[in-house]
C-alpha cells in the first residue's frame, strides 16, 4: 500500500510509523531520512507533510537545517502514550468515572505496578514536606 499504486493509508498509521523511525534513529533525521527509514514508497512531500502535522501536535521537535528541518520524537513511545491518555481524561465529562471504569479493568499485576507507582509517588511527596 504505496502511493505509487494509489492505495492510502490511515494518516495514523503513517504517523505511527514516522514516530517509530525517529525513535529508532540516534540522531534527528530529515524528511528525506525518515523516508529511507521507512522504507516505503512513500513520497519524501508525504513524509514531510506528516512530520508537519505531528510538529503542530508537539510530537516532534524540529530544528532549522538551511532551508527544511531535521526531526526528533518530543517524547519516548511511553511518553506518547501517557499524553494520549491524558488527552482522553481531558475529553471526558466525569474524570472520576472514567479513571474508576480505567482501574476496574485493570489486569492483576497492572493493578499492583499502579498501586506500587502511586505509593512511591506518596513517599516522595512526604519527603518534600
Amino acid at each position: 500500500m504505496t502511493e505509487e499504486h494509489g492505495d492510502r493509508r490511515p494518516a495514523g498509521e503513517l504517523e505511527s510509523g514516522v514516530l517509530a523511525a525517529l525513535w529508532a534513529a540516534d540522531t534527528a533525521l530529515t524528511p528525506g531520512g525518515v523516508r529511507a527509514a521507512l522504507g516505503t514508497g512513500l513520497a519524501r512531500t508525504t513524509v514531510t507533510t506528516i512530520l508537519t502535522r505531528l510538529h503542530a501536535k508537539g510530537l516532534v521537535t524540529r530544528v532549522r537545517l538551511g532551508r527544511g528541518y531535521t526531526y526528533l520524537p518530543a517524547a519516548d513511545a511511553s511518553g506518547l502514550t501517557a499524553r494520549r491518555m491524558h488527552a482522553e481524561l481531558d475529553r471526558g465529562e466525569d474524570r472520576g468515572s472514567v479513571l474508576a471504569r480505567f482501574v476496574s479493568d485493570l489486569s492483576d499485576e497492572d493493578e499492583q505496578v499502579l498501586r506500587a507507582l502511586l505509593d512511591e509517588a506518596d513517599q516522595g511527596e512526604g519527603n518534600r514536606k
